[in-house]
């Protein structure tokens, strides 16, 4: 039982970053809004990143704890199919002292030992798969924490950036003018922009009317 009880602490302790992280993540959005609103892109651009970089490491702790929830449940179940082998061969045992006087105590014996060997066989499988999908979790534990570490050491890529601050300046209402990859340049502001522009237009062509 110390294994399901470490396996379920381990779990736990998992979701508990998980939501650290997600808290961190609403964080460094807020700071995100705040440097959109003074007008400091650089500091944005440092926000928008940790941002997404926390909501990335909370999907793997979250990922990692379902794998281990997975496998505390079949050691669960292992456990309390070994308490019923246990249950069943007091029984069985029973049986068999109170058949020894009767004509049937030959064929109670027999069901007993068919029965006691369809027990120990399902348990035996169950435990060889047990042993299987540790084996696989200790892999996609591995490789989980390979991809978080990469998460932290590599850089955020510029694209979600920019959608970031894009989404984070829409949601506040701001206008926000920044150079995105491949020539791109943002939307938020342009229908205001030309806005103005068409207003202009119209004041010149007043003026001409009035010539």
């Amino acid at each position: 039982m110390d294994n399901l009880f470490n396996l379920k602490f381990a779990s736990k302790e998992l979701m508990r970053n998980a939501k650290k992280c997600e808290k961190d993540e609403k964080a460094e959005r807020a700071k995100l809004k705040l440097a959109i609103q003074r007008g400091n892109m650089d500091c944005a651009q440092i926000h928008a990143e940790n941002a997404i970089r926390k909501r990335s490491e909370a999907l793997n702790y979250m990922r990692m704890s379902s794998r281990i929830d997975a496998v505390a449940a079949r050691v669960q179940t292992a456990h309390t199919t070994k308490k019923v082998t246990k249950s069943v061969a007091g029984v069985v045992k029973a049986m068999d002292s109170a058949m020894r006087s009767m004509n049937l105590e030959k064929v109670c014996r027999q069901v007993a030992i068919d029965l006691a060997n369809k027990l120990q066989l399902q348990i035996s499988q169950l435990m060889d798969k047990f042993e299987s999908e540790f084996a696989n979790l200790d892999v996609q534990s591995a490789t989980m924490e390979n991809a978080m570490s990469a998460t932290t050491t590599l850089n955020t890529p510029q694209v979600e950036v920019d959608r970031l601050m894009q989404q984070v300046a829409e949601e506040a209402g701001l206008e926000l003018n920044m150079r995105l990859p491949s020539g791109q340049t943002s939307t938020v502001g342009v229908s205001s922009q030309a806005s103005a522009e068409q207003d202009e237009l119209s004041q010149r062509l007043a003026k001409l009317r009035q010539l």
